[in-house]
């Protein structure tokens, strides 16, 4: 057990996650996504969470074990050509992880993913959670794009409402 990672975890509060992306900015962010949806067929899923819980810290759960748990219980994989994509956000760990669909997952390399959480750390780290975001949600629009252009009439099969965990 991490004695610094617990009370990490136990000082994040929810007043913490509403600090970081009010209510204004959870707007921006879905936005975001429902203009970004429309060059595509997939989706895409934004969620935050601000800590674990302790028997996940015990348990030592990695955000991106944690990611792949949220990815399920918002059932991202659930979309028409398995081509959907979360970016999910823990506060406490200051981590990022994306998590991708196994459509969009065989077009796309790992390190691909992996530049695009590195950047929204920084941003984080500077503060630009909005902006942060945003470029993230364009960054992941433009891959999708890339390997699944949107063909006809656009069918939203996910919320683009950031979820709260």
């Amino acid at each position: 057990m991490d004695i610094k990672r617990l009370m990490t975890h136990l000082l994040t509060t929810d007043r913490c996650v509403r600090r970081a992306f009010p209510p204004v900015v959870m707007a921006a962010i879905a936005e975001a996504i429902r203009a970004a949806e429309l060059r595509f067929e997939g989706e895409v899923r934004f969620a935050v969470e601000g800590a674990l819980e302790p028997d996940d810290l015990f348990r030592a759960v990695t955000p991106r074990e944690r990611a792949l748990e949220v990815f399920s219980q918002l059932r991202v994989w659930d979309t028409q050509y398995n081509n959907g994509v979360l970016i999910y956000v823990l506060l406490a760990d200051h981590a990022v992880e994306i998590i991708a669909d196994r459509g969009i997952h065989a077009h796309e390399s790992t390190e691909t993913w992996s530049a695009i959480c590195r950047q929204l750390e920084a941003a984080f780290k500077r503060g630009e959670y909005e902006t942060g975001t945003i470029a993230a949600i364009e960054a992941v629009a433009r891959t999708l794009h890339r390997h699944f252009p949107a063909i006809g009439v656009q069918i939203n099969e996910l919320p683009d409402a950031p979820a709260l965990i």
